[in-house]
């Protein structure tokens, strides 16, 4: 029995991925991570049995038929896979496996950041230092914040992410932490967290985290209603998906003060177009989808997405299967 050939769609991750694949398969790595590249690379394969994927651009028939009929596992450097068109997997009989639980501590650190910043109004402080506009320190009504301490903070999506986040937050001595989701989860009652409906969440935090995945339910969840209903004080902080929020909802409502102001690792498009009106909000802190972005992540993200393909072609359990 021949190799197994692996394409890598993304020639950019970390070199892990290649050095454990290449101990026992073919691989082959795009030349680019574009989608015309990736789809002219796979077609000069003619025909691979995994795939790697660390791409934004959709795993959808055409990529499928390009890969060729003996697919056996699509693994994907993600936790989300909202970029995978799972039933066109499930009718194929191709596994999948993710990266979840990797990216914890490195997103919930970049939701802190967020949080914190947004809160001490980094973005409009800085401008006022660029401008020549400071004005003394003792001036007690200039860019008064918003305390975490204290304050009721709400998490949309109580999974790995969410969680890492609600236990950074309890070391700030917040008042309540408050959750939805699809269910009431027992890791929510060890941190102390109340499960609430979506309407009593909005309306009661200070702070609302989102760290759910993008799906039909959660797609613009955030909307214009949503924003209505928080406070005019409430802070977005986004690190999950830019789908999940009405960009210009919540434009919309940072211009004209419904709520106080927004922390976003993610939006839409990515990257964002440079004539977005996002950048030019006082009340917007901005990170490029940094979440995951330390070595330490990235390096155990790309093996444990090789490794994955390793087991599925060895006829093995994957380690992180996702369910079709």
């Amino acid at each position: 029995m021949g190799r197994f050939k692996v394409l890598i769609a993304n020639p950019l991750v970390p070199r892990i991925a290649n050095e454990l694949l290449s101990q026992t398969c073919d691989v082959v790595t795009a030349s680019s991570y574009d989608r015309a590249s990736i789809l002219k690379d796979l077609k000069a394969t003619n025909g691979i049995d995994g795939l790697f994927w660390a791409t934004k651009n959709l795993v959808d028939k055409e990529i499928l038929d390009a890969a060729g009929p003996k697919l056996k596992v699509v693994s994907t450097m993600s936790a989300g896979y909202d970029q995978i068109v799972t039933e066109e997997l499930k009718a194929r009989g191709i596994k999948l496996s993710n990266t979840p639980g990797l990216v914890n501590d490195s997103v919930a650190d970049i939701a802190m950041l967020l949080a914190l910043t947004a809160s001490k109004r980094f973005t409009e402080g800085r401008r006022h230092i660029e401008q020549g506009t400071w004005i003394n320190y003792f001036n007690s009504h200039w860019m008064l914040g918003q305390d975490i301490r204290g304050s009721t903070i709400g998490i949309i999506g109580l999974g790995g992410i969410g969680q890492t986040i609600a236990k950074r937050l309890i070391g700030f001595d917040v008042a309540k932490i408050l959750y939805t989701g699809n269910r009431e989860k027992a890791e929510g009652k060890k941190i102390g967290a109340e499960f609430v409906n979506l309407d009593k969440l909005t309306k009661e935090s200070d702070f609302i985290f989102l760290a759910a995945p993008l799906t039909n339910d959660t797609h613009h969840m955030c909307n214009t209603d949503f924003f209505g209903k928080m406070k005019k004080t409430g802070i977005l902080v986004n690190v999950s998906r830019g789908l999940l929020v009405d960009q210009q909802a919540l434009i919309k409502a940072l211009k004209e003060g419904q709520i106080f102001a927004a922390g976003l690792d993610v939006m839409y498009p990515e990257p964002l177009n440079t004539d977005s009106e996002l950048l030019n909000l006082p009340n917007v802190v901005l990170t490029p989808h940094l979440g995951s972005a330390t070595k330490n992540t990235r390096d155990a993200m790309a093996e444990l997405t090789a490794r994955n393909i390793l087991r599925a072609l060895a006829g093995e359990e994957l380690l992180t299967p996702v369910e079709l």
